[in-house]
């Protein structure tokens, strides 16, 4: 949530800085500003409203300067206003701030401000910092900003500059994500990597605790503590920014949709050897017998992961014969997980910074677990802190609204399964080979499925007027369905529910009326005969059904209303190809109601604090 861009160089900010600030739109915001330094004066530009907005007023007065700071902001503390964006100064007009996440005592520290005469003009938590730094200057800004963070707590990240040192740029990252981009005479900062892929694929990825001092030429990294030295590796970006763009595609969901066969081969690539009938994980530092001591699972996630860990769950089990409990990760983290050095804790996180999920992972070593980590961004805070790390391959995902990195994880959650299998021996040689076979061509099939696109359009401007869509399915099909229903709810906003359609006379038909759009997964053979009887019912009560099924399954025809076919795989993989029907529905549906697809309201991409 909210983004950070800053650049120190010799170019004019200004265009670098907006320009920057639209690469982190997908992050979710509701006013954006910047910054600029001419050397003499600081210059604050901001609005309630989108870039477009600020962009307008930028036109209207004199930005002129080579250092500057910017920020999108989504509103916690204090609602959407102009006084409330970001970037804030303190009276004089000497220090300015962007600041992402939440300082928890500001109510304190505003207080004691307060009593020295000073004058808040915002409702946020982030001008304290901005007036605490003119309070406590010392004649130097790195040792001034480290007294702030000394007297605040909770998470933040923030970008600083001071009038008095016009020089410097600071970076404090403490908890909540941020990046350094190094440049030719010119550096940077962002909250994420697409801000800076224009200018530089060259990054610093600063670590908890870590204060960063840019000038033109160079990049110092310290304690915020204790003021020593940081050595941070530079790391190449592989991904440049032509991927994060939309490539001729109306939106960037759509594109993203569209991308999952090549993310899918990209994840699996190096992980099947077909003709050994074997995965294999070169780089994982689990060895084969801490492998064949582990007794127990946890899966901890948040959001569309903690639904790719439901599958994950499904196919673990089934693989290994290994309990797997899967937990929310805020949940995780407060209710005593029993967790022992036997057990394996799997963390998945697209961004790898999400706050509840860093936080699960860290009480887990606690514990004494061992952490795996399934992760897009190998250089994240997860990542770092893991133990061990599969990468999901996706490339950049954009949109709020997860596809890609979602199917990705499936993918890591098969190949690992299969691999804890293998090491185990709690499955079939011949067996475990066919599964490889068939998940080698998983990425064709979904090829496949999306040759079907215009149907589902089709059908999902058929549904934009409805005021509740259910889902139904049993078994791997239900975690399916819950995905398929937050997908529809956070881009569509129809209020959309996924049920175990076994438990439909348990209280759930009572919302089944005339009319009500009831989407079916039926993609296990032993469950077919039960998921007609369950439509059956739902259709004797005047609902109108779209079945999703393998096209080996033709039967399903005599009882639904429409019918979806995906191709036939191995039962265990069918949440791969079920899944995309569900992702263009929803996609189609947000399209025909005119809303902004790739930016939900309300919602962020990468949710960095509590």
């Amino acid at each position: 949530m909210c983004g950070i861009m800053g650049y120190i160089g010799f170019r004019e900010a200004q265009t670098i800085l907006t320009n920057g600030l639209r690469k982190l739109e997908y992050r979710g915001y509701d006013s954006a500003g910047i910054a600029v330094s001419n050397g003499d004066k600081i210059t604050v530009c901001k609005a309630k409203g989108r870039i477009d907005v600020l962009e307008q007023q930028v036109s209207e007065v004199s930005l002129a300067g080579s250092a500057g700071i910017g920020h999108t902001r989504w509103a916690t503390h204090g609602r959407p206003s102009d006084e409330n964006s970001h970037p804030h100064v303190d009276e004089t007009g000497k220090f300015s701030i962007v600041h992402n996440g939440i300082i928890e005592n500001y109510l304190d520290i505003k207080q004691e401000l307060i009593d020295k005469g000073v004058t808040f003009t915002s409702e946020t938590d982030t001008e304290v910092i901005v007036h605490l730094l003119a309070d406590l200057y010392d004649g130097d800004i790195v040792s001034t900003v480290r007294k702030v963070v000394g007297k605040i707590r909770g998470a933040f990240a923030l970008g600083v500059m001071c009038e008095h040192e016009p020089d410097k740029l600071i970076a404090v990252r403490y908890a909540s994500p941020l990046i350094i981009g190094v440049g030719q005479g010119e550096n940077f900062i962002g909250s994420d990597i697409p801000a800076i892929l224009e200018h530089t694929r060259d990054v610093y990825i600063l670590d908890d605790g870590d204060l960063a001092i840019l000038t033109k030429e160079s990049v110092t990294v310290v304690d915020i503590h204790t003021n020593e030295p940081q050595a941070r590796e530079l790391v190449r970006v592989e991904w440049n920014k032509e991927q994060a763009e939309k490539e001729g595609f109306q939106h960037y969901m759509l594109k993203e949709i569209y991308e999952q066969p090549r993310a899918l081969k990209s994840t699996m690539a190096g992980h099947l050897d077909e003709a050994a009938g074997k995965v294999t994980f070169p780089g994982l530092r689990l060895t084969a017998e801490e492998l064949k001591e582990i007794d127990k699972i946890f899966i901890v996630a948040c959001g569309t992961a903690y639904y790719a860990g439901l599958v994950g769950r499904y196919a673990i089990e089934r693989l290994t014969q290994i309990p797997v409990d899967v937990d929310v990760a805020s949940e995780f983290r407060y209710q005593r997980p029993l967790v022992t050095a036997k057990t394996l804790t799997i963390v998945v996180s697209q961004s790898g910074e999400t706050a509840d999920t860093l936080a699960a992972l860290r009480e887990a070593k606690r514990l004494g677990s061992k952490v795996l980590a399934i992760t897009n961004v190998v250089g994240s805070t997860i990542a770092r802190e893991a133990d061990d790390v599969i990468a999901t391959i996706a490339g950049p995902e954009i949109a709020v609204a997860s596809t890609k990195a979602y199917t990705a994880q499936l993918m890591a959650f098969y190949l690992f399964g299969l691999y804890l299998a293998q090491e185990k021996q709690t499955i079939d040689p011949q067996e475990h080979a066919t599964l490889i076979a068939a998940l080698k061509n998983v990425p064709e099939q979904v090829e496949k499925v999306l040759e079907n696109a215009d149907d589902l359009r089709t059908f999902a401007e058929g549904i934009k007027d409805e005021k509740s869509v259910f889902f139904i399915g049993r078994g791997i099909d239900f975690a399916v369905s819950l995905e398929g229903s937050l997908k529809l709810k956070e881009i569509s906003y129809i209020h959309s529910e996924a049920y175990a359609a076994g438990e439909l006379k348990h209280g759930t038909l009572a919302l089944i009326e005339e009319g009500t759009q009831v989407i079916a997964l039926s993609t296990q053979a032993e469950l077919h005969e039960k998921m007609i009887s369950n439509i059956t019912e739902v259709k004797a009560r005047g609902a109108k059904v779209l079945g999703i099924t393998p096209d080996s399954h033709i039967e399903l025809h005599r009882t639904v209303d429409e019918l979806c076919f995906i191709p036939t795989t191995a039962p265990l993989f069918t949440p791969i190809l079920s899944v995309v029907p569900l992702q263009l529905i929803a996609y189609y549906t947000s399209l025909a109601l005119g809303n902004d697809v790739d930016r939900p309201r309300n919602l962020a991409k990468s949710v960095t604090v509590e």
